[in-house]
């Protein structure tokens, strides 16, 4: 276990912490729920803690034997997930399973620490007290409780698996990198290195020398060889973010290195073999690019085997709230001003913001707030100047304008199949605020 790092909580808790021993405080936060399991597996699955039995009321069939593989659940499954087990006397019950992965300083898979909560309320289990269920899903990072993710978190899940070069999908901000460090993590190279980088924001020739390395003298300032990314990412997986944006010059070269695994370094002369998986990331279609001549095709091809697209946050407005208390509780544990509540009048505004920079821009929007701000609450007069902007505009008709009522169900259904089904976007169309097109829409059965 990693040594507490005070930096990140309050220094009083700090202070109180370091009276205890790493394993008293594990102990003691394991025992708290009698009525769930708790298991510590390293990174090669095999098993280092469970509960005490006198913490632990269930003996399971399989035998959970210290330093054996771990065989009794898949810790790669979505969290809170429901599982039956078999108990040593027999029977079976029913669990929820929570897991989370933990990786050190370099991002490297460590293991898994994973709680089964007890689900059951048959006859024999009614003294059970109840069961702390959570209502979303902290996917690898990726916090959603959005059904529209599931799918997201399914397929990458299955494609981690698999050796497949994988196309993440979506607009700025949605936490594609957060999705390939998923892929990464749950896949057999996860004990090896993960590298990022970022096509867009590097020259031609910084690019290439950044990605593929070079040798002593390649170009003026060339001192000494460059190890590139490719080889330090060697048996693990390399991340190629806004990958749109690659040079058509480097286009060829990254094609070489997907289909024979080599490539020449800048101003080399020999091959450089390497194993590396390749992820890629970008906001703009790659066909598009193709159909203009900035991208190739043959290459688009390889890349986009698997392709995973990640809905912008105006499309799961279910996340807005739990991301802004996410982001609230991150800078509360910074201790310089702790909000416990949002004013109605602001939570209105950011629940019906349409966040064109989606998680990236709302977690600035807090950054924002917890800077100009002071005392308990979030106030309208926090937020950035377009959020006080957009509280001025006048407000929307609760009527359809120029319909007649009995013509205001098709007008509701066109809408909604313009729009793709896209409520936000039929109310816009249809000049309604989103309550009122919700309760029109209710009203009329649609």
């Amino acid at each position: 276990m990693k040594h507490f790092n005070s930096a990140n909580h309050q220094p009083l808790l700090a202070h109180w912490l370091e009276q205890f021993q790493q394993k008293e405080l594990f102990d003691a936060f394991a025992g708290l729920y009698s009525f769930a399991s708790v298991f510590v597996i390293d990174q090669e699955k095999k098993l280092l803690y469970h509960s005490p039995p006198e913490k632990n009321p269930f003996m399971f069939k399989e035998k959970n034997t210290l330093g054996r593989t771990w065989k009794l659940v898949n810790v790669d499954t979505s969290p809170g997930q429901q599982i039956r087990l078999q108990l040593a006397d027999d029977t079976w019950l029913n669990f929820r399973q929570y897991s989370q992965t933990l990786n050190d300083a370099q991002g490297r898979f460590m293991g898994t620490i994973c709680l089964l909560i007890h689900e059951s309320t048959n006859s024999s289990q009614k003294n059970l007290p109840p069961i702390p269920l959570t209502d979303h899903i902290n996917f690898h990072g990726i916090l959603s409780r959005s059904p529209s993710m599931k799918p997201v978190f399914q397929i990458i899940q299955n494609a981690a698996k698999t050796e497949a070069t994988v196309l993440v999908r979506g607009e700025s901000g949605t936490g594609k990198e957060l999705a390939a460090n998923a892929i990464h993590n749950l896949s057999p190279r996860k004990r090896k290195p993960f590298f990022a980088i970022n096509c867009a924001a590097l020259s031609v020739n910084l690019l290439e020398s950044e990605l593929f390395g070079h040798v002593r003298g390649a170009f003026t300032g060339a001192i000494n060889d460059h190890v590139g990314l490719f080889r330090q990412a060697d048996g693990g997986t390399l991340f190629l973010d806004e990958v749109a944006e690659l040079p058509l010059e480097l286009q060829a070269k990254l094609l070489r290195v997907i289909q024979e695994q080599s490539y020449i370094p800048v101003g080399g002369t020999k091959l450089v073999h390497v194993n590396v998986r390749i992820v890629t990331a970008t906001h703009r279609s790659l066909r598009n690019e193709v159909k203009h001549g900035r991208f190739r095709e043959d290459l688009m091809y390889r890349l986009r085997v698997v392709p995973i697209f990640i809905p912008p946050l105006r499309e799961r407005r279910e996340d807005i709230n739990l991301l802004l208390w996410h982001f609230i509780q991150q800078h509360n544990a910074k201790g310089l001003r702790k909000i416990d509540k949002i004013e109605p009048q602001a939570m209105r505004i950011l629940l019906d913001y349409r966040w064109p920079g989606n998680i990236r821009e709302l977690q600035n929007v807090l950054e924002y707030a917890f800077v100009v701000g002071r005392g308990p609450s979030l106030k309208l007069s926090e937020l950035p100047p377009e959020f006080r902007e957009q509280n001025r505009k006048p407000k929307k008709e609760d009527h359809l304008p120029s319909i007649p009522g009995d013509k205001e169900p098709d007008a509701i259904r066109q809408a909604l199949e313009q729009c793709d089904g896209k409520m936000g976007l039929a109310a816009e169309m249809l000049g309604l605020s989103r309550a009122t097109f919700w309760r029109k829409r209710k009203k009329y059965g649609i």
